[in-house]
């Protein structure tokens, strides 16, 4: 699977490229900032995408968020408030929330693989938080 990383923390972008290549996949471009996410979005689009909410340029991930939904690209948030997400979590899969570890990183995705592939009877890992999952959780509470 061809893969973006949109990341402003160098370190942390660098462990998951590297999480992701050991897993066999290809990472295929990281961007640090909204607009450089969205140039390499135009010459190598991926097939999958981890996102970071607030980037280089404020948090415009939300924006690219949406831009990846638009195409059809199925993407995950990783960030450290995913309380900041909108309601509809802006047509991402889920959110993965930091401090995350690499074990948590590779059980959502192989997860993530598997339902890109059309195998949507696999339960998720305890990393991943599902949109759907995450509006029910929150519904239920604010009653």
């Amino acid at each position: 699977m061809k893969v973006l990383v949109v990341e402003d923390e160098m370190l942390l972008a660098m462990e998951l490229q590297w999480e992701i290549e050991a897993a066999g996949h290809t990472v295929v471009g990281q961007a640090a900032s909204g607009a450089q996410a969205m140039e390499l979005l135009g010459t190598s689009p991926p097939e999958f995408a981890f996102v970071d909410i607030q980037l280089q340029d404020g948090p415009t991930g939300i924006d690219f968020g949406r831009a990846l939904a638009e195409r059809g690209i199925p993407y995950v948030f990783v960030s450290g408030n995913i309380k900041k997400l909108p309601p509809d979590f802006a047509g991402a899969l889920g959110a993965i929330e930091k401090p995350y570890t690499m074990n948590g990183i590779a059980n959502a995705l192989e997860y993530i693989s598997a339902v890109v592939a059309g195998d949507q009877d696999r339960l998720p890992p305890a990393s991943l938080v599902l949109a759907a999952d995450y509006i029910q959780i929150n519904s239920t509470n604010s009653i």
